[in-house]
């Protein structure tokens, strides 16, 4: 059996189809047949190769793989073949948790193999779901998707834990008022899903984009900003009296300094997005604002459980997907980083 799949051939080079044989898993290990993949901001970091840190600096993530190399790591399909050790059943429809750690760190032990010293994450590190097929190394990293499509299942494996991992730390703040989410992307309308469903209050919007104001608005959101008016940080401060609670899912020096600017006293901003730049801020109001910064990278296996079955109460609106044939993955990439998508866009092998 042949395995298709669009590869990383050199960084900030486009991808391109490469065939090699599929392989046989050994021990523990499953073979998935790949029936959905999400395409998410972070393949355009590995595509890359780097990281941007602001005033020129890059954070260099290009060594560590074997090109070609395969992206993707929003994975949902079919178990097709198994090894002699692993205990799964072929044709089982799963969801493929990415974030494999080495299973022996500090991390790994303590049950968070998405922030291990010497990760194996699926489409980051290891070979990922642009592909017809993908190894996963043992079956505890299935999760059955019943209930649920293959698309959206996919899609909770990065977007939907990324969100559901950062709004878990700001469940108090939730519980009191309205939180503020910065960035309706795919994570963003993910967490905006996810707000409605975990706190009693719809949360407020931010974006530059208006058609993402607006999906956002139709999806559910109490009220939408655009950070780049000069007036938003006003309203937004009248309205609330400043926010208690502030996801910024975007990650760069603009999408900070909005919530930044609107937090009230004791208030707490999680951050996940990684578009770059630096964080400016007196020291000192850290203390007199009591404010909290905290940074959050995808989340445990154990939080991906907790969010299947969230998703599976049908608490949870799935965010718009649109699907294309994974030979589109490329123009794919290409409209993510142009900012053409609204919601998130789910290859097809």
């Amino acid at each position: 059996m042949m395995l298709r799949r669009q590869s990383l051939v050199g960084y900030a080079a486009p991808l391109c189809e490469t065939v090699v044989d599929s392989p046989e898993p050994q021990g523990t290990e499953v073979l998935v047949r790949v029936q959905r993949c999400g395409v998410c901001h972070s393949d355009l970091h590995v595509q890359d190769g780097y990281f941007s840190l602001g005033s020129d600096k890059k954070l260099d993530i290009s060594g560590g793989r074997t090109l070609p190399f395969t992206l993707g790591h929003e994975i949902a399909g079919v178990i097709e073949r198994v090894g002699a050790e692993a205990s799964a059943d072929p044709g089982h429809a799963v969801a493929v948790f990415p974030w494999i750690g080495c299973g022996a760190c500090r991390a790994c032990t303590a049950g968070e193999e998405n922030l291990c010293t010497a990760p194996r994450h699926l489409g980051i590190y290891v070979d990922g779901g642009y592909a017809t097929h993908v190894l996963v190394p043992h079956p505890r990293y299935l999760l059955d998707y019943a209930l649920l499509s293959a698309s959206f299942a996919a899609s909770l494996m990065c977007s939907g834990l990324t969100a559901y991992a950062a709004l878990k730390r700001l469940v108090t703040q939730g519980q009191r008022s309205p939180i503020l989410l910065v960035g309706m992307g795919g994570v963003g309308m993910m967490g905006l899903a996810l707000a409605r469903a975990m706190f009693p209050y719809p949360p407020i919007v931010a974006d530059i984009d208006a058609n993402k104001r607006d999906a956002a608005l139709k999806a559910g959101a109490a009220s939408a900003f655009d950070p780049a008016d000069p007036g938003a940080r006003k309203l937004l401060l009248t309205e609330t009296g400043g926010v208690l609670g502030a996801c910024d899912f975007v990650g760069s020096e603009p999408s900070l300094q909005f919530p930044q600017a609107a937090l009230a006293r004791g208030g707490k901003i999680v951050i996940t997005g990684l578009l770059g730049g630096t964080l400016s801020m007196p020291i000192a109001m850290l203390p007199i604002k009591a404010i909290t910064l905290e940074g959050v990278l995808a989340g445990t296996l154990a939080e991906a459980q907790e969010l299947f079955e969230l998703a599976r109460s049908g608490k949870l609106t799935p965010l718009p997907i649109s699907e294309r044939p994974l030979a589109q993955a490329q123009s794919a990439l290409d409209d993510l980083r142009a900012g053409r998508i609204v919601g998130r866009v789910v290859l097809m092998p």
